[in-house]
């Protein structure tokens, strides 16, 4: 499945016991009712690709593993908490923002928030294993929204965010230490891949 990391909705957790590796989870949206989901479809929950296994017009249920778990920022959310939605990309559908997979790569902690006049600056932390796939001007999904790096270094990458972000997405509630999903461009995962290939081969 592929997503955009463009949100088209937030939800609240109704049901979910962060302690456990593994369950399930109720989300009060109504976003699978208004776009006739079927059981079976994918949707993004803080940009991790998860199954509808059902929903009502007020709510809707998937099931977490511990692989899921563990990979991802869901063990510090609580029943209350808000979550990014987006459904899966339906080929007749414009890409607005960056091919996303739903595949997180890491979880890493805000470290500076920054207002900046019109706009909050943020800033993450960034594991030395993904330096290559985190550039400046270079596209990553936080929490599933598609956004535009606009400072990276050995150690921290930033983002800029326009009111509009804020008010539409989790974005906007976020605190310096609240770890965070971050999936790298899809396009980086695959130069990186190649130069470490060649680097290997050449040794």
């Amino acid at each position: 499945m592929m997503f955009t990391g463009i949100i088209q909705g937030t939800g609240r957790l109704r049901t979910w016991e962060p302690t456990t590796s593994s369950g399930r989870m109720t989300i009060a949206s109504s976003l699978p009712s208004q776009l006739h989901s079927r059981i079976g479809d994918s949707i993004a929950v803080n940009g991790i690709c998860l199954t509808v296994i059902d929903y009502n017009d007020h709510a809707f249920n998937v099931d977490v593993m511990p692989e899921t778990t563990q990979r991802t920022n869901l063990q510090q959310l609580h029943p209350g908490a808000m979550v990014n939605l987006e459904p899966a990309l339906l080929s007749t559908q414009r890409l607005d923002g960056h091919f996303v997979l739903g595949h997180v790569d890491m979880t890493v902690p805000v470290t500076q928030i920054t207002e900046e006049e019109n706009a909050v600056r943020i800033r993450f932390a960034l594991p030395a294993r993904y330096q290559l796939e985190v550039v400046e001007k270079g596209s990553v999904a936080v929490n599933g929204v598609s956004l535009t790096v606009t400072a990276a270094t050995a150690t921290e990458f930033e983002v800029s965010l326009i009111p509009h972000t804020l008010h539409q997405t989790n974005l906007g509630q976020l605190g310096v230490g609240e770890l965070v999903n971050v999936e790298t461009d899809v396009l980086g995962k695959y130069v990186n891949g190649r130069m470490n290939n060649d680097s290997n081969q050449s040794n």
